[in-house]
């Protein structure tokens, strides 16, 4: 017990990225802190707060912190641009104005453990002479891609359509980062996915949300120029270590789930179901909404599709009475509780850091249709690294046909490299859980993590 009197001396203040993506991962970083003894706080946007209006679960403590924009958050703002510039300019003086709360408390804080994307929370935290720990919520593959752009040192091929980088495999255009690939798309993105390296070297921690043994090869090139901690899958306890009791569900959504999905799964067979979700922000065209709709039909087998409330209308009229012996849409899902069901037998997924990896701590087949950002790389790494499923293919008019959509499900659910795909899926989960576990290479970096702030406090 000497220890953990000790680690409670420690105080962490988490500043997650304000979306949903980012905000899950952080708090449940917050709850493993915890358990191992760490006073943890986890400071949300005052517009997230006042939205959610959420209650504290005893164990992580909440905060507020304004970005410039405290009644309508992001959607207030003119441009990505000025909500960044916002949040650094209005983000840095509340932060320190909570760091100078609580240096005359008991529990000062010990460190600022901030989302990579906001490099200027170091700059505070040096400010004030605490440390600092940037935590990035996507890939290794996908953080050293960004690496080596923001330091010079990524060739794209002339002669070849091959790109080379240490710890991956041969990569095209079309498989890194869109931010990366086609910067002229994205140029507020690309600034701030680069900007995350601006002060790296100076940062006390490099954490990332992953896990040692999915990207091995990567890690390791990537430790050579930048030391980092793996300490992932930031997933609720209950589906990998179960050594947090009261760890069951992320918490803080910004979204409600239908309850009629767990009624509707429990009445199908096991590994018949192919889920089907592309997360919070993605933007489907109509086109291929449609070509997704009857892609799923013709394939013939039962899905669980999670269409939010602002694609419905995007759907074919009359599609979901059309399919109610076979499929059943909803707006929103218990995502992990879906996922961990013994029916469900593919996940037809936009390849998201979170929705990746927590198919893999589920052991669930993926078929993975990229849109945006890192998420191209994550389909490049489900189908040539895990051979945990494949990624369909696009046409020239940019478009994913029902055809190609019906035919690569039938793949994973039926074909010939099922077997494979299952049996790899499930030694992914096997190495999470014991990543995740005591002695686990991720337990064991929070625990060298834990152990180094604490000593900073004597």
């Amino acid at each position: 017990m000497k220890n953990m009197r000790e680690n409670r001396r420690s105080h962490i203040l988490a500043i997650p990225y304000p979306v949903q993506g980012h905000i899950s991962p952080m708090l449940q970083f917050c709850r493993r802190l915890d358990s191992k003894g760490v006073k943890a706080s986890l400071a949300i946007t005052n517009h997230i707060f006042n939205t959610l209006n959420p209650k504290s679960d005893g164990h992580v403590h909440l905060l507020t912190i304004s970005d410039g924009f405290d009644d309508g958050g992001f959607s207030e703002a003119e441009s990505i641009a000025a909500y960044l510039a916002s949040l650094e300019a209005t983000g840095s003086h509340a932060l320190g104005d909570i760091i100078e709360q609580y240096a005359g408390t008991d529990n000062p804080i010990t460190c600022v453990v901030y989302d990579s994307f906001f490099p200027w929370c170091l700059n505070v935290a040096k400010k004030y002479g605490i440390l600092g720990a940037s935590f990035f919520t996507q890939t290794c593959g996908v953080n050293y891609v960004y690496y080596l752009a923001h330091h010079g040192k990524l060739s794209m091929p002339v002669s070849s359509p091959l790109i080379d980088i240490p710890g991956l495999p041969p990569l095209e255009i079309g498989d890194l980062p869109s931010f990366v690939g086609s910067p002229e798309s994205y140029p507020d993105y690309v600034e701030l996915v680069l900007k995350q390296n601006s002060n790296l070297d100076q940062t006390d921690f490099v954490l990332v949300n992953t896990v040692y043994e999915l990207e091995d090869k990567v890690i390791d090139a990537m430790a050579k120029e930048c030391p980092l901690l793996t300490i992932g899958p930031t997933v609720p306890s209950i589906y990998v270590d179960n050594r947090i009791s009261y760890d069951r569900e992320y918490g803080l959504s910004l979204y409600h789930h239908d309850p009629t999905t767990t009624n509707w799964l429990s009445t199908k067979p096991p590994r018949s179901v192919v889920y089907v979700s592309f997360g919070s922000m993605a933007n489907l065209s109509n086109e291929q909404m449609e070509e997704l709709a009857w892609g799923l039909k013709q394939s013939d087998c039962h899905f669980l599709w999670v269409v939010r409330a602002s694609e419905e209308g995007k759907l074919p009229k009359g599609f979901a009475n059309e399919v109610a012996a076979k499929g059943l849409i909803v707006r929103w899902s218990p995502q992990l509780e879906v996922l961990s069901s013994e029916v469900i037998g593919c996940f037809f997924t936009h390849c998201g850091w979170n929705s990746t990896l927590e198919a893999l701590a589920m052991g669930v087949p993926m078929i993975g249709m990229p849109q945006w950002t890192d998420q191209p790389m994550h389909a490049k790494l489900v189908e040539a690294v895990w051979r945990v499923g494949v990624r369909v293919n696009v046409n020239k008019e940019g478009l994913v046909r029902r055809e190609e959509i019906a035919g690569r499900i039938i793949e994973v659910m039926e074909g010939e490299k099922r077997k494979e795909f299952i049996d790899n899926a499930q030694m992914w989960k096997g190495l999470v859980k014991t990543a995740m576990s005591q002695d686990g290479s991720s337990d064991r970096n929070i625990d060298e993590f834990v152990s180094k702030i604490s000593s900073s406090m004597k």
